[in-house]
């Protein structure tokens, strides 16, 4: 019966019009949506991809018309996306990877050799096993190294070539051959449940939990307090990111990350509700260790770039 339920629903002309109107999105329309979100600006979208800005804001027409709602409110004097365009965003993402996946698969069958990836901890769960993913499924034959460790060591194993691709936080200090990814704002995390456990008009002085040093993020928390006249004292410190977590959330220390890869027993915490001082946000580099990376490493560096740039989109969101 339900059989043929389905076929007199397919077979019934009052229905083909149904069928005949699904809507098929344009891949080069998405693309353009998806470019110009990341860069924060259609321009310089148009740009990039080689178009006018009128051919651009075109595709953008053609994309809400094919949506059926708007993907676009204004925001002052830019524009900002609506939920059917959050929604749309994160579909277009999914369709392009999978498409860049097919290409890529198809065109490189053959690629192989060897490629040596590190990564800031911050990124180990929240990036790698999706970049690994995508690759792997697309380039069997290719073997890949993935050390994450600090930022010191990350820089000095690119610049020894230790390392074909490393992905790490700005301190300034720039390789011979790397590209500057955007910032992340760095923020103030406390246990997720409960209070912080301090507050500036206590006049105990902030117990910090840190990484060992040399840490970045830890000279910026200090520095920020200094300049704040807010005294400190270090609480806690551990070699890995997972013991600071650990012990944050236990409730033994403030500390300072960004938003990417936050555990689910720590939370970002507001700080003008505890009197802490505002901080500065954080530049994100991908160092390589030669101008023309062999084809495996420069496939891989493309991966990284396309899934970081869905993470500092989602961060700044």
């Amino acid at each position: 019966m339900m059989l043929k339920s389905g076929i007199l629903w397919i077979n019934c002309p009052k229905n083909w019009n149904y069928t005949m109107r699904r809507t098929i999105f344009d891949l080069d329309v998405l693309r353009t949506f998806s470019t110009g979100m990341e860069l924060g600006n259609f321009a310089k979208a148009a740009e990039k991809l080689g178009r006018s800005t009128s051919a651009v804001s075109a595709q953008l027409k053609k994309l809400e018309e094919q949506a059926g709602t708007p993907i676009f409110r204004k925001a002052g004097r830019g524009l900002a996306l609506t939920d059917a365009g959050e929604t749309m965003l994160g579909y277009a993402r999914r369709l392009l990877e999978l498409n860049d996946e097919a290409a890529a698969a198809v065109h490189s069958v053959e690629l192989e050799g060897w490629v040596r990836l590190g990564l800031q901890e911050d990124f180990g769960e929240t990036l790698l096993p999706e970049v690994l993913g995508r690759f792997a499924r697309a380039h069997p034959k290719v073997r890949i190294e993935a050390r994450v460790v600090r930022n010191a060591e990350l820089l000095e194993r690119v610049i020894s070539a230790k390392l074909d691709l490393a992905l790490a936080w700005s301190d300034g200090t720039l390789s011979a051959h790397c590209e500057r990814i955007g910032e992340v704002p760095m923020c103030w995390i406390g246990p997720a449940e409960g209070r912080p456990g301090w507050h500036v008009a206590s006049g105990e002085p902030m117990p910090l939990a840190s990484l060992e040093a040399p840490c970045l993020l830890r000279s910026a928390a200090t520095k920020a307090l200094d300049a704040a006249g807010i005294s400190w004292r270090l609480a806690f410190v551990s070699p890995s990111l997972g013991g600071l977590w650990a012990a944050t959330a236990a409730g033994l220390g403030l500390t300072i990350r960004t938003p990417i890869g936050l555990p689910t027993n720590v939370r970002a915490l507001t700080p003008e509700a505890i009197g802490l001082p505002e901080l500065p946000k954080l530049g994100l580099v991908l160092h390589r260790a030669e101008a023309e990376l062999q084809p495996a490493a420069a496939r891989l560096g493309e991966l990284v770039l396309q899934s970081v740039h869905g993470v500092l989109h989602g961060t700044a969101g």
